[in-house]
């Protein structure tokens, strides 16, 4: 595999160089590269640096935060230099925001030359330490899964390939033994995430439910279903609100997303059947027990897998708050994103469904509304994904 550097890294360096010292937050899904990333931030670092990692058997506690703040503290002392600290995996550490509130507010009074960054795999705990404890004291910034246009340069990989393949580069040498990969996708990848980040991140009373969710969330990609219909089809005993509380904490972790109903300014029923968007299709395609060929020949199989990395896309590319679906009786528009008081329709056309009239139904009753067709008749595929979503607005 070809070592590329991700746009993170520039990014990062042009931060914790500049005059200001906040703190610099990275978050993002596990097997992506914010390691990599920060390696490669180290290795064009001009000055001390020190990592450590808190992803160890058991949590570590405050003491472990105090204590590699504290080398970093000596390395900068020791060289004159600004020194960069790299904490990663943090929020396996209790009250890791409150801590690091106080170290970085001694730093500013004592005009400190340590330079910190901290790397996250749970979106849940992150957001909220930096919130409720770090107000006005960070950065975040967002390494998101692979691209089309990254997967083509580091791996070679034709677009189909990506599309099924996913965006986890750690998996991708795999991918000639298909069991093999499958084997490491669910045990390595899904298996980590949701025994040592979901089950960790909040209190969960039925474990059993949030798997059996999962499982049928990567059976049912860019889907529409209404809570009571995964009722009906989970095992264990819930109700609505568990799911939708379930379904929160696989969106903290990046596996799947429930996209709201588009309701035109009106406040958003969280009853609404959600839409099911999965953050990298790998995960689909893994649990699938499809080969690429077989998968390529299922005709509805593969337009799902292109509509879910069409939403996949909007997802990562920071846009969770701000995606939605919208149905009506007969009518559905793929996916609508808000960017402040603009609304940009897509209807994606990957063969899966017959041509509908919905987009322009859509835009009759809702006129100035963008629209774009990604797909055939429209825009390409591949154009869409080496695209960021705001070029089309």
């Amino acid at each position: 595999m070809k070592t590329i550097e991700r746009e993170l890294v520039g990014v990062l360096l042009k931060r914790l160089q500049g005059p200001s010292q906040p703190l610099q937050i990275v978050l993002g899904p596990r097997q992506v590269g914010k390691t990599t990333a920060l390696e490669q931030v180290s290795r064009r670092w001009k000055g001390p640096s020190h990592y450590a990692s808190a992803d160890l058997p058991g949590p570590p506690d405050a003491t472990w935060i105090q204590t590699q703040w504290a080398l970093a503290r000596h390395l900068a002392r020791e060289h004159r230099q600004r020194t960069l600290l790299v904490l990663d995996e943090v929020q396996k550490v209790p009250r890791w925001a409150e801590v690091i509130k106080a170290l970085v507010d001694e730093d500013r009074r004592a005009k400190s030359l340590v330079r910190a960054v901290v790397l996250g795999s749970s979106s849940l705990h992150m957001r909220r330490g930096a919130d409720e404890s770090l107000a006005g004291r960070f950065e975040l910034h967002y390494c998101p899964h692979w691209t089309w246009p990254e997967c083509r340069r580091a791996l070679g990989w034709s677009f189909d390939q990506w599309l099924f393949w996913g965006g986890y580069p750690g998996a991708a040498p795999l991918v000639k033994d298909l069991t093999r990969w499958q084997r490491f996708v669910s045990d390595s990848l899904i298996e980590s995430v949701l025994s040592r980040d979901v089950l960790q991140m909040a209190p969960v009373l039925k474990p059993a439910l949030l798997r059996q969710l999962f499982m049928l969330a990567m059976r049912s990609p860019a889907q529409i279903l209404s809570y009571n219909k995964m009722l009906g089809q989970l095992q264990d005993a819930g109700n609505t609100v568990t799911l939708a509380h379930y379904l929160d904490l696989l969106s903290s972790a990046f596996l799947v997303t429930g996209l709201n109903l588009w309701s035109g300014g009106v406040l958003r029923q969280r009853a609404s059947s959600p839409k099911l968007i999965v953050w990298n299709n790998a995960l689909i395609t893994a649990l699938s027990g499809l080969s690429f060929a077989e998968a390529r020949r299922a005709k509805d199989f593969w337009g799902r897998l292109v509509e879910n990395a069409v939403g996949a896309h909007l997802l990562n590319s920071g846009y969770v708050q701000s995606t939605f679906y919208w149905h009506e009786a007969h009518a559905e528009v793929d996916f609508l994103v808000e960017r402040g008081r603009k609304l940009l329709a897509i209807e994606v056309k990957s063969g899966r469904k017959p041509d509908s009239k919905s987009l322009a139904h859509f835009r009759r009753k809702h006129p100035g509304v963008q629209a774009l067709i990604v797909g055939s008749g429209g825009l390409s595929l591949e154009q869409f994904f080496s695209s960021v979503p705001e070029a089309f607005f």
